[in-house]
């Protein structure tokens, strides 16, 4: 075993331990849809009856969707959900596919969260060392939601060190390849169809 492979697998327990928080963060906070969805509908209907509204309601709805995009993003990640061209994807060779993830998560994806994380904290830390507070009146304080650029992006960046971790573990054979094990639901759905309609 070399150095390299060593190193991965003295690794992956951490990339593990990512997936498993990153997995429970995004299961726990997609109910926040939901919670969105309830008062996004009872903020539509007290203006609608009652005529009168709260930029405080209005402004919790973006923060909700916000937690939701920013904070699930790595739980997308993790379940290789994100967006790609799969159509061109499944026509290159698996190697070829692995390579290009490692370059994509090494050049691409980590510089971005860098970037995102080292301009997202003194935009965090201005709001909350002055208390910003909302233009709007009777609107949110400002300093939790830009919070979640620099966690968010501070999360993904966790995932796409472990995204790396694996797709180097599974290149040089030490693991076998998570995402051969996932099924995507849409491709479940038609599989079930299929078996229905041979049995007919």
């Amino acid at each position: 075993m070399g150095a390299l492979d060593a190193l991965v697998k003295a690794l992956l327990p951490t990339s593990r331990a990512v997936d498993a928080a990153n997995a429970w963060i995004g299961k726990l906070l997609s109910w926040l849809i939901l919670a969105a969805v309830v008062v996004s509908a009872t903020n539509a209907s007290v203006r609608k009856i009652f005529d009168t509204s709260s930029n405080s309601w209005l402004e919790l709805q973006w923060v909700l969707f916000s937690v939701v995009f920013l904070l699930c993003a790595p739980w997308t990640l993790l379940a290789n959900e994100h967006i790609r061209i799969d159509i061109v994807s499944n026509l290159l060779p698996k190697k070829l596919r692995d390579g290009i993830d490692v370059v994509g998560h090494a050049f691409f994806l980590l510089p971005l969260t860098i970037v995102m994380i080292v301009t997202g904290a003194p935009f965090f830390f201005k709001s909350i060392s002055i208390n910003e507070q909302s233009v709007n009146a009777g609107g949110l304080p400002q300093w939790p939601g830009k919070s979640l650029v620099l966690i968010g992006f501070g999360l993904l960046f966790l995932q796409a060190i472990s995204e790396l971790i694996k797709r180097i573990a599974v290149m040089r054979e030490l693991i076998p390849d998570p995402y051969l094990a996932h099924h995507h639901p849409l491709e479940a759905e038609i599989e079930q169809l299929v078996e229905a309609i041979e049995k007919r």
